[in-house]
């Protein structure tokens, strides 16, 4: 009996990845092919901001900013972990890190996975605390 509930659980756990496979290959956003103009502001741990307009041809936002060479960081588990951003460091000992918004709202991706459109506005603010 109980090797006849593990087998049901298994397919189960299968059944259950599987649907939700097919529903981020359905609602995943769309990258867009071609020429885009996107806007990128930084703010600074000082408050500073300062804006940055990239013409590309690229489908991910890590893409463009590494190119244009406006962050520094190292891969991890979940792609880009973006460490300097315009020349500014998070400091991890003061739990410092970047965090990526798209027109003020935070963005549940990381910039590797970030697709870009045309007039698209990005926000990479230097924020503290966990």
């Amino acid at each position: 009996m109980k090797k006849k509930n593990t087998i049901i659980a298994a397919i189960i756990l299968v059944l259950v990845v599987a649907a939700a496979a097919l529903l981020y290959m359905k609602f995943k956003p769309e990258t867009t092919e071609g020429a885009k103009e996107i806007k990128v502001s930084v703010i600074h741990a000082d408050g500073s901001e300062k804006t940055f307009e990239y013409h590309t041809d690229e489908e991910y936002l890590g893409e463009v900013l590494t190119t244009e060479k406006l962050v520094e960081g190292e891969d991890g588990q979940y792609g880009l972990y973006i460490l300097t951003v315009d020349g500014e460091t998070a400091d991890e000992s003061k739990q410092q890190w970047w965090c990526i918004t798209k027109g003020g709202e935070m963005v549940n991706t990381s910039a590797d996975t970030t697709p870009i459109q045309d007039g698209d506005q990005f926000e990479l603010t230097l924020k503290e605390g966990y």
